[in-house]
């Protein structure tokens, strides 16, 4: 083992045996965050002579799910620096992000999302162009991580059925209401509703605009998402010991691994079903402490359940569906 991987596994140690305080708590602790960033996993993937780690696809979303396995909402905030990351390693980034390249990779400064403009459909959140920039209109209905973070990576509906991405400081400013939501699971995670009434953007902090296009996500962010589902998975096969779930875990790995794009939806939708009748299982074999509150089978149970719907695109959720018998639903 080398000596990253002696570090990591310490961190995942202490990560699994603050789950339980974590679920309870409105906010992840920041020390969580500051030990990902003393591994150097802020800058997971970005290329060792400027500071990150140089992780393959392979290696990151292996280090995702063993993270996920032990603390889930403390996972998921963090993967979500990955979009600031991979905008601050464009060599044409914008100054607002570019002069803060060092302190990115070395995730003192902290990325979140808010996604909203990739979605298929009506456009919920808006840019339109100003004189002197942008103004934002609209919601933003999921944002984790706030006051976590220090900047989002907004994705909004722009002229001609573009999307403009934008970097905005995650932080209270005029023209931006906070609505906090209370979750089911991986409530630490401090999400909220952000809704805009024409906040100005100044236009040196658009990082790309380009057409909309809904199933252009790439395969590989989808596959680091389809880590936090084999995480749980992998946690359950952890506490339950041998059992054929484990090769279940290895073929659902392996799937996600060889997917392309128009597979990777069909891999997910595998995935987070797997980690939902794993979790049954892990409640199973607990028995009767299982329904207790707070417990590692009751709360793996509504991690599971949560990821269901996390960055559930048309196709994840079709696929889900059919894999739950309801694949005729006529709300799709």
């Amino acid at each position: 083992m080398s000596e990253f991987e002696e570090k990591l596994a310490d961190v995942v140690g202490i990560f699994a045996s603050d789950a339980a305080d974590v679920d309870r708590a409105n906010s992840i602790p920041p020390s969580h965050f500051d030990r990902l960033a003393s591994l150097g996993l802020y800058g997971a993937f970005a290329p060792i002579e400027v500071g990150g780690l140089g992780l393959s696809l392979a290696q990151l979303c292996d280090g995702v799910e063993e993270l996920a396995s032990a603390c889930l909402a403390t996972t998921f905030v963090w993967i979500q620096h990955f979009r600031l990351l991979a905008a601050v390693l464009d060599p044409n980034a914008p100054a607002i992000v570019g002069d803060l390249r060092h302190e990115i990779v070395l995730g003192r400064v902290r990325g979140g999302v808010a996604l909203t403009g990739l979605q298929p459909g009506p456009a919920k959140l808006t840019a339109a162009p100003t004189r002197d920039g942008w103004a934002l209109d609209g919601e933003a209905p999921w944002v984790s991580g706030w006051g976590l973070v220090d900047f989002l990576i907004v994705a909004a509906r722009g002229p001609d059925d573009t999307v403009v991405t934008m970097a905005l400081d995650a932080q209270d400013q005029p023209g931006m209401d906070v609505t906090e939501r209370r979750l089911s699971a991986l409530n630490a995670t401090a999400t909220v509703t952000l809704t805009f009434d024409a906040l100005f953007v100044e236009g040196d902090r658009v990082l790309a605009q380009a057409p909309h296009d809904p199933s252009g996500e790439s395969p590989e962010g989808l596959r680091v998402n389809g880590s936090l589902a084999l995480g749980v998975t992998r946690r359950c096969c952890n506490v339950i010991g041998p059992s054929a779930l484990d090769n279940e875990l290895r073929d659902a790995r392996a799937e996600l691994d060889g997917a392309d794009a128009e597979n990777i939806a069909k891999a997910r939708a595998r995935a987070c079903e797997l980690a939902v009748r794993a979790s049954h299982a892990l409640a199973v074999f607990l028995g009767s402490s299982s329904v207790l509150e707070g417990g590692i089978a009751e709360r793996t149970a509504r991690e599971a359940q949560l990821l269901l719907t996390f960055g559930s695109r048309p196709a994840i959720r079709h696929s889900l569906l059919q894999r739950f018998g309801a694949g005729d639903a006529s709300s799709l």
